[in-house]
């Protein structure tokens, strides 16, 4: 089930995407696929589209079906990794300040990225690291599978109807809804279909989010 509120007997729990939510890597993104794409003579802004709505695996098999996936997936590991290290990154507006005022333990990072690159992303822009990271490593099925979300949620020891899923995106959006959680949206335009709150930013949501997770009732995420 899917839940607006949570409940107001347990600790309530806040679940954050990375790219796009926590920290803008659209030009970073951009550039490495277009970099990749260059590589195998494609059309960079086609490639780009594709990558927006689907995994790395899936994105060759639709861009570069005559290639070996496990180069093209070589290659673009190789690409964002330098990326890590010699890219210019910037955390969204209030990220820091959200980050440190959430009590440690009770949130997590859901990524379809690798820790490693989360970590040297969130070490250049100085966010904190939560203890509980779920990376495209510890799932076999990413968003907008449920699984990364619930994983995270089983990995906090939370239930599902405790959690609020914060993201930009319509895979990560259905992600959260699909494991029962409440989920609101950040830093877009117009609000992702099925949020329960919409926020245009990540410093207009901040408030709203502390609110949620140290309310002594389940009236906060409503």
């Amino acid at each position: 089930m899917t839940s607006e509120t949570a409940r107001p007997d347990r600790k309530k729990y806040v679940l954050f995407d990375v790219d796009g939510t926590l920290i803008d890597a659209v030009s970073n993104q951009r550039r490495v696929w277009a970099t990749w794409a260059e590589r195998y003579g494609l059309d960079a802004d086609e490639v780009y589209q594709v990558a927006l709505r689907t995994r790395p695996m899936e994105t060759f098999a639709q861009v570069a079906a005559d290639r070996d996936p496990r180069e093209c997936l070589a290659a673009l590991h190789e690409l964002e990794d330098d990326d890590v290290r010699s890219g210019v990154y910037a955390a969204f507006g209030g990220a820091a300040e959200l980050l440190h005022g959430l009590s440690p333990g009770s949130w997590a990072l859901v990524t379809s990225n690798y820790e490693h690159r989360v970590r040297g992303r969130f070490l250049r822009t100085g966010l904190p690291m939560p203890d509980v990271i779920v990376d495209a490593a510890a799932v076999e099925e990413g968003k907008p599978s449920p699984v990364p979300y619930l994983r995270a949620a089983a990995r906090l020891a939370a239930e599902p109807g405790d959690c609020l899923v914060i993201e930009d995106a319509p895979s990560g959006v259905r992600s959260g809804l699909r494991a029962g959680m409440t989920v609101w949206g950040v830093n877009a335009a117009v609000p992702v279909e099925g949020v329960h709150r919409h926020f245009a930013s990540l410093r207009e949501a901040a408030p709203h989010i502390l609110a949620f997770a140290s309310a002594p009732h389940g009236d906060a995420a409503a």
